[in-house]
C-alpha cells in the first residue's frame, strides 16, 4: 500500500506544471510572469545602453568642435589668410578660390575676420564665465552653508536679477557703463551669476548636514576652511556642468551686444558685428552675414553637447543605471 502511495505521488509530480515540478523536487519555482517582466527589463536596459552612447556620441563631437575652436583661435596668425582689418580686393566680391568665403563691404576677407572672430568669442566666454562662476558659486555656498538671514538676503538679491531677461539686463548694464568689449563681458558676468548661485546652494544645503561636515565644525575648523576643503569639492560637479553651458551662452550674449553695436566696436573683428553689418547686404550678398552666423551656430552647439555630454558622465544615477 504504500508503495502505491508512493506511485500516486511520483505521477502527479510528473504532470504537475513546471512551478509545481520544480518545488515538488526541492528547486526555485520560476512563475511565467516573472520570466515576462524580465524581458521588458533587459529591452529597457538595453535601450537605456543605447541613450547613453548617443549621448556620448554627441558629447564627443561637440569636444571636438570646442577643440577645434581653441585651435583656429589659438593659431588665427598662421591659419589665417589675411589680416582682418586688410581691404585685399573689391567690395562684395563672391566665394572663390582667393576668397573661400568672399569680401564684405569694405573688401576685407570675410574668413580671416571669422578666425580672428573667434579669439573674441571665447576671450568673452573665458572672462565672463569666469566673473559669473566666482562669484555666483561663492554667493551660493555662502547663502547654503551659513542659512538664515543671510541665505534669504543673498537669494533675494539673486531672484531680482534673475526676474529681468537677461539680454536685456546686459543690455541695460552695457548703455549704462558705454559699449565696448569689455563692459559687454562685464555685463554678461553679473547677469549670469544668479544662475551659479541657484546651482551651488541646492547641493550645498545637503552637503552641509553631512557628518564629515558636522565633524569638521566640533574639531574646530574656520567656515572658510569647511567650505573649500569640505563642501565645495562635492558639489563642483554641477558648478562645472553650469559653466560649460553657460560658456555658450555667454559667446551667444555677446554676438547680441555686438550685432546692436553695444559689443565690440569696429573695426574689430566679431561675430556678432559681422552679422549686423552684413544684414544690409543679405539679398544681394548673403554670405556676408550666412558664414558669422554659421560659426556662432556651431560654437554654441558645441559647447552645449559638451556640456550634455559632461553632465551625463558626472551623473552618478546614470552610470548606476547603465551598469
Amino acid at each position: 500500500m504504500v508503495c502505491d502511495v508512493c506511485r500516486l505521488v511520483s505521477m502527479a509530480s510528473e504532470t504537475a506544471p513546471l512551478p509545481g515540478r520544480l518545488a515538488a523536487r526541492g528547486g526555485t519555482a520560476l512563475t511565467q510572469p516573472a520570466f515576462i517582466a524580465a524581458v521588458p527589463e533587459r529591452r529597457q536596459s538595453r535601450r537605456t545602453r543605447l541613450a547613453v552612447l548617443r549621448r556620448n556620441l554627441f558629447g564627443a563631437a561637440g569636444l571636438l568642435i570646442v577643440l577645434m575652436l581653441v585651435f583656429v583661435a589659438l593659431s588665427a596668425p598662421i591659419i589665417a589668410p589675411a589680416a582682418p582689418n586688410a581691404e585685399l580686393a573689391a567690395p562684395l566680391v563672391s566665394p572663390s578660390v582667393d576668397h573661400l568665403m568672399g569680401t564684405d563691404e569694405f573688401g576685407r576677407d570675410v574668413l580671416s575676420r571669422i578666425i580672428y572672430g573667434s579669439r573674441t568669442s571665447l576671450y568673452v566666454g573665458i572672462l565672463a564665465t569666469g566673473l559669473a562662476l566666482s562669484a555666483g558659486s561663492s554667493l551660493g555656498l555662502i547663502a547654503g552653508f551659513r542659512g538664515g538671514w543671510l541665505d534669504t538676503t543673498i537669494m533675494r538679491i539673486m531672484d531680482i536679477i534673475f526676474a529681468f531677461p537677461s539680454l536685456v539686463l546686459a543690455i541695460a548694464i552695457t548703455g549704462v557703463l558705454g559699449p565696448s568689449l569689455t563692459n559687454a563681458m562685464l555685463a554678461i558676468g553679473l547677469v549670469y551669476i544668479p544662475v551659479f548661485a541657484r546651482v551651488t546652494r541646492g547641493p550645498t544645503l545637503s552637503v552641509a548636514q553631512r557628518e564629515y561636515v558636522q565633524a569638521a565644525r566640533l574639531s574646530g575648523a574656520r567656515d572658510v576652511r569647511i567650505m573649500v576643503l569640505h563642501i565645495l569639492p562635492n558639489v563642483a560637479a554641477p558648478i562645472i556642468v553650469q559653466a560649460t553651458l553657460s560658456f555658450s551662452t555667454a559667446i551667444l550674449s555677446e554676438a547680441g551686444l555686438s550685432f546692436l553695436g553695444l559689443g565690440t566696436q569696429p573695426p574689430d573683428s566679431s561675430w556678432g558685428s559681422m552679422l549686423g553689418s552684413g544684414r544690409k547686404f543679405m539679398e544681394a550678398s548673403p554670405w556676408v552675414a550666412f558664414y558669422p552666423g554659421l560659426a556662432i551656430m556651431l560654437a554654441v552647439l558645441g559647447f552645449n553637447f559638451a556640456g550634455d555630454g559632461l553632465r551625463d558622465a558626472l551623473d552618478p544615477e546614470l552610470r548606476k543605471a547603465v551598469a
